[in-house]
């Protein structure tokens, strides 16, 4: 299995923590491509700023996942900044499973409690956080949003800088707020939860980790992919200004789409036995 894992955010620094907590977290049979957007910005903490990733990161998909037949193919792809740039729009893009670490960590938080609290790395991203949770239609189940609420000396030293105040924004986010799973959100915190391994009383979910497995998971049960419905991709039509990658990539889906939709089509007009 050969997964695709993109860092939205350009901070290097930041891919490191990533490769080191998907590789930890893969299986042993799994191939990790990993790679960093080209554009954008060191860490995103707003909408605007996911929009602005959320292009970076279909053009990742497009050159890797697109239509060019000599490219090594991947089973699927893992999105790894919190908040998700892109999706689920991006499942529209290729016939490979997407999947993103909100929606991952929200899925293993949910199966291991009844309610969950996130810890962030600043105050700005927690209305984009919360609106993540309530598309998952999860609101109710939040317990709550806990963030820094000091300047970062740097995206990459997150972890070491403040993992007294991380572990105790999570201890308090069991003891007021009630929550049955803490969330370490976001990659500048990825491989954190195993270095806290004990020290918060309830299970601690890492995005990176859960978005891998996930995603193997996803993968390994060849459910195939969005030909109709509201995923499909987009329906052919005049375009222009975009990459020969994304172009190819919009080209590809739509063709193995309208493909497999005609050849179920066919096998529907057969009768049984013939």
């Amino acid at each position: 299995m050969k997964l695709l894992v993109i860092n939205p955010n350009i901070s290097t620094d930041v891919t490191a923590l990533i490769d080191a907590e998907a590789r930890r977290s893969a299986g042993t049979h799994t191939e990790l491509i990993v790679r960093t957007a080209a554009r954008g910005v060191e860490y995103i903490e707003t909408r605007f700023e996911a929009l602005i990733a959320a292009g970076a990161v279909a053009e990742i998909i497009a050159e890797h996942c697109g239509g060019d037949p000599a490219a090594d193919h991947i089973d699927g792809v893992l999105v790894a900044a919190f908040g998700d740039p892109g999706m689920p729009a991006l499942k529209e893009l290729t016939d490979v499973p997407v999947i993103g670490i909100t929606e991952a960590a929200l899925c293993a938080a949910a199966l291991q409690g009844q309610r969950f609290s996130i810890i962030a790395i600043s105050d700005r991203i927690t209305a984009w956080y919360r609106d993540c949770v309530e598309h998952f239609g999860l609101g109710g189940r939040l317990a709550s949003i806990r963030s820094i609420n000091q300047s970062l000396n740097g995206i990459g030293t997150v972890q070491r800088d403040f993992k007294e105040t991380l572990l105790a924004l999570s201890r308090q986010a069991v003891a007021e707020d009630g929550a049955d799973v803490v969330i370490l959100a976001g990659a500048p915190l990825a491989g954190l939860a195993s270095e806290l391994e004990g020290q918060i009383p309830v299970p601690v979910v890492d995005g990176i980790s859960a978005g891998i497995r996930m995603t193997e998971a996803v993968v390994a049960l060849q459910s195939g992919f969005h030909r109709q419905g509201a995923f499909a991709p987009p329906p052919v039509k005049h375009r222009q200004g975009l990459s020969e990658n994304l172009d190819a990539a919009l080209t590809a889906i739509q063709s193995a789409a309208r493909a497999s939709v005609t050849a179920s089509a066919v096998a529907a007009a057969v009768p049984a036995g013939k």
